[in-house]
């Protein structure tokens, strides 16, 4: 009687595996989307005409529409079912592709982007809450979080790659494109491999907490923008104060409704509150060390963008086999000590980026800096999903998976924005003291600054983990895990 009860349970398992496996291919489609247009967008702006002060919307509209509805998409996810959540945010995002593959001016191009972000804030939580519902002991979650985690270092690196492929010898409008064909392979695999779940009890939404928090962050994001002109116009205060005093009403509105859009009891646990600070922090230097060693490489060494996204392989490479490792590391000594470790790797690898020059050669300085922060970001992105994640209420799991996609898009937002004013306000003063004879030294000067602000940043929450984090192996392996459902 054992044999034929143990057949059932072997299929399961393997049905459990191959719908990750979609997941995966999901989820790496919505990371790689935030990355891949950076490669193309000297051709897109061209191409149509963009100029230098709007060509930031290209990767801004996708970013702040995503983060930005990501705690809405959560709770979607959790009310309205995950599976079905799963799809429609897959069959949204090709629509959204293929709008932006095909546009023919600036305008039709930041609508696409933003209507991408939208679909994908649907998809990526449901995405994420689908792995915590369905892997539940701790070693097979662990595994998962394992390629979660390297899917979110190094997808935005290989979508470099595959941006510089695809630009060099197809089109810039093939960056979004080849999302079309792969979405439809992902919900014709999702229908018979990924089994629904869905919230029980209350399934009422919170529409004024959704409205506040988005309009503060899109606020917030914007005013950081304009701060390339100026910290102190009336504009960008009057949008940074409106941003934080949006948020501020959010977090009021949450405390005092009876379906909140992010309960309190979500973020104010120690470890998942640490997690989500560690995150947006690491969202908001990542985002910035991809685009300024784009330009640099591309602006500076003079790399076409096949080469350019070729020399960010070796980050991909190290952050998969750093997450791999990470995945077998966190069930024996927890997370505490994987994501201070790493962020130190990772703080030390921006460090070592403030060091290049006009003439400095990618061996020396570029690529042992991506070796250090591949390995550092690769051993700390499983353990902070998986601690972000765990003990959460079946109920709450959606918008827990909402949370650490929204702290790094949300971060990746305020540090394209704050980092790129930071390196524009650095290169104007060199130039100013050097002359405009010295724009390629200046230019490498408003580089250097922002990698070492981002290290500073990294550093910080080197610091958080260590304070904040102080879970054990065992609380993962005991905590209230949600069950499987559907």
């Amino acid at each position: 009687m054992t044999i034929p009860s143990a057949i059932p349970t072997e299929v399961k398992s393997d049905r459990k595996w191959l719908g990750l496996a979609v997941i995966a291919i999901a989820q790496l489609m919505v990371v790689l989307d935030a990355s891949i247009v950076n490669i193309a967008l000297p051709s897109a702006q061209a191409d149509l005409g963009i100029s230098d002060a709007d060509r930031q919307w290209v990767v801004t509209a996708y970013t702040l529409t995503f983060g930005g509805l990501l705690l809405l998409g959560g709770r979607i996810a959790d009310y309205t079912g995950r599976k079905r959540t799963f799809i429609i945010g897959l069959i949204g995002f090709a629509a959204a592709s293929a709008l932006g593959g095909l546009a023919v001016n600036q305008g039709m191009l930041f609508a696409a982007r933003g209507l991408q972000g939208v679909f994908a804030a649907l998809l990526a939580p449901a995405a994420l809450s689908l792995i915590t519902v369905t892997f539940t002991e701790p070693k097979e979650r662990a595994k998962a979080f394992g390629v979660y985690g390297a899917i979110a270092g190094g997808g935005a690196a290989l979508g470099l790659i595959l941006g510089g492929v695809l630009t060099e010898y197809l089109s810039w409008h093939w960056c979004l494109l080849v999302n079309v064909p792969v979405a439809i392979f992902a919900v014709f695999m999702a229908i018979p491999l990924v089994t629904e779940s869905r919230a029980e009890g209350d399934r009422r939404y919170d529409v004024p907490g959704a409205v506040t928090v988005t309009l503060g962050l899109v606020s917030l994001v914007y005013g950081f923008t304009k701060a390339v002109d100026s910290w102190t116009s009336a504009e960008t205060l009057g949008f940074i104060a409106a941003g934080v005093v949006l948020l501020v009403v959010f977090v009021l509105i949450e405390t005092r409704t009876s379906h909140p859009l992010l309960p309190m009891r979500v973020v104010l646990d120690r470890n998942r509150g640490g997690s989500f600070l560690v995150s947006l922090m690491v969202g908001l230097a990542l985002f910035g060390m991809f685009l300024f060693l784009t330009f640099y490489m591309q602006g500076t060494l003079g790399y076409s963008a096949l080469k350019a996204g070729f020399a960010f392989l070796p980050f991909s490479v190290g952050v998969i086999l750093a997450a791999g490792l990470a995945s077998q590391l966190l069930p024996k000594f927890g997370p505490r000590p994987l994501m201070t470790g790493g962020l130190v790797l990772s703080a030390l690898g921006l460090g070592w980026l403030t060091q290049i020059g006009v003439d400095t050669a990618y061996a020396t300085h570029v690529l042992p800096s991506q070796i250090l922060m591949s390995v550092g970001l690769g051993l700390t992105f499983v353990p902070l999903a998986s601690t972000a994640l765990t003990g959460v209420a079946k109920h709450d799991a959606g918008v827990a998976s909402a949370m650490v996609n929204t702290t790094q898009q949300i971060g990746g937002s305020l540090g394209t924005a704050l980092l790129n004013t930071l390196a524009a306000s650095a290169t104007a003063a060199f130039v100013v003291a050097n002359g405009a004879q010295a724009m390629p030294e200046a230019l490498v000067d408003g580089y250097t600054t922002a990698f070492m602000w981002a290290a500073a940043i990294l550093a910080i929450a080197a610091v958080l983990a260590f304070t904040l984090i102080n879970a054990k192996p065992s609380d993962l392996a005991d905590a209230d895990v949600p069950a499987h459902v559907g």
